[in-house]
């Protein structure tokens, strides 16, 4: 028999109810793996296909728009973002997003300088960075982060300690994708500057779990998703540049709008979005994206799935014996947490078992000598997901 679980937070998810009914997501599956892919609702959808419409339409008449059009995304991008829309240019995803910084410094760095990370990071950007040192003669120094997290004091005293008069770039997640923990960053930024420091900041998952104001946030370099938290179709990302910073960027495809006396003179976007045919529909829908988490008070939807993330987690690590990675509060999760399992678990295993027997869609995640379940609360998720979720891991996890 299914044990019942009634966590008094799951009843804050039927305030869901009418957005769950917005998305087009498959009954035979448990959706909590947000975080790797996101899901796109109906109306925004709809808005990426009228694009895609009128492409097919009028391919001459949708290209010569095309530059005007892009600028109004980026616009409502921009003021939902905290900044300007001269410092934004749209991407296709964070890995590109990070791959144009770190390709583009390139020039900047010197046999021996140091790009400062932590062991939290992203695998696919640990490997864009390693490879620009691996051209450069630069080292990737990813400093370790240990785990349970106390305060944000101590979190900034201990990753600051790594910086040596050698280094020349931080590289940070705000959000991590191993462990879901939020980084104190804008304090990281803050010391940066006035060390003479470039930051480069990957928030992949950050834009519609969290707030954003990048202007005040301080970063150098920010590059963000709208295709996960923000729920904009897939393929829409933006990287952010400060004016002071832009002259640094080179483009990863060189196309229309790269001259080589010109760079200077011409905005960001010119030569990073100008790479010839392609769709463009995913960018020019992430205005109905923002629309969508307006009209639907967003901060009042994340609060309510941080609350029951929270609540999961601590209720599985209560009963599996396990501790706390992090103190239960905003600023350190929101809508994704990671769950401690116990140390013997058999990931592949308990991954294959959630997978096949109750079709639940979770990472299961070996990280050093930790394993989490990494889980994502999103509005479309139901108290029935959740409590299938609760069964297979006390049922399945080693104690």
């Amino acid at each position: 028999m299914t044990p019942s679980y009634t966590l008094a937070e799951f009843d804050l998810l039927e305030a869901h109810r009418s957005l769950r009914a917005l998305f087009l997501l498959r009954e035979d599956v448990v959706p909590l793996n947000n975080g790797s892919f996101g899901a796109c609702p109906r109306p925004v959808l709809e808005a990426y296909q009228r694009w895609q419409l009128e492409f097919e339409r009028h391919p001459d008449g949708y290209m010569r728009r095309w530059l005007d059009e892009m600028d109004c995304a980026r616009a409502a991008l921009a003021a939902y973002l905290g900044t300007t829309p001269d410092q934004l240019a749209f991407v296709t995803n964070a890995t590109m997003g990070v791959n144009i910084v770190a390709h583009s410094l390139r020039a900047w760095l010197c046999e021996g300088d140091q790009i400062l990370t932590t062991d939290h990071e992203y695998a696919a950007c640990n490997n864009a960075w390693a490879f620009v040192c691996h051209k450069t003669g630069a080292r990737y120094i990813q400093r370790s982060i240990p785990l349970p997290l106390t305060t944000s004091e101590a979190w900034l005293e201990a990753f600051w300690s790594g910086v040596t008069p050698r280094t020349r770039v931080i590289f940070l997640s705000h959000i991590t994708s191993p462990t879901a923990l939020t980084f104190p960053v804008e304090a990281v930024c803050q010391r940066a500057r006035q060390a003479g420091i470039l930051t480069v900041i990957d928030g992949a998952h950050v834009p519609g779990q969290r707030r954003l104001s990048l202007d005040a946030l301080g970063a150098d370099f920010y590059i963000g998703n709208c295709h996960k938290w923000m729920m904009g179709p897939k393929g829409s990302a933006f990287l952010y540049a400060r004016r002071e910073v832009q002259y640094l960027i080179e483009p990863l495809v060189v196309g229309h709008g790269w001259q080589p006396s010109a760079v200077a003179d011409k905005p960001m976007q010119e030569y990073v979005e100008r790479l010839g045919t392609r769709d463009l529909a995913a960018f020019l829908a992430v205005p109905a994206a923002i629309a969508f988490l307006r009209e639907h008070d967003w901060d009042a939807v994340r609060q309510r799935c941080h609350q029951v993330a929270l609540a999961v987690r601590n209720h599985l690590e209560s009963q599996l014996g396990t501790q706390p990675i992090c103190p239960p509060t905003f600023e350190w999760v929101s809508q994704m947490v990671a769950i401690r399992l116990p140390e013997r678990t058999e990931v592949e295993a308990l991954q294959r078992v959630l997978l096949e027997r109750y079709r639940i869609e979770l990472p299961i995640i070996r990280w050093g000598q930790h394993t989490f379940a990494r889980l994502s609360v999103q509005a479309y998720v139901t108290p029935p997901h959740l409590s299938a979720l609760l069964e297979a891991l006390l049922k399945h996890c080693a104690s």
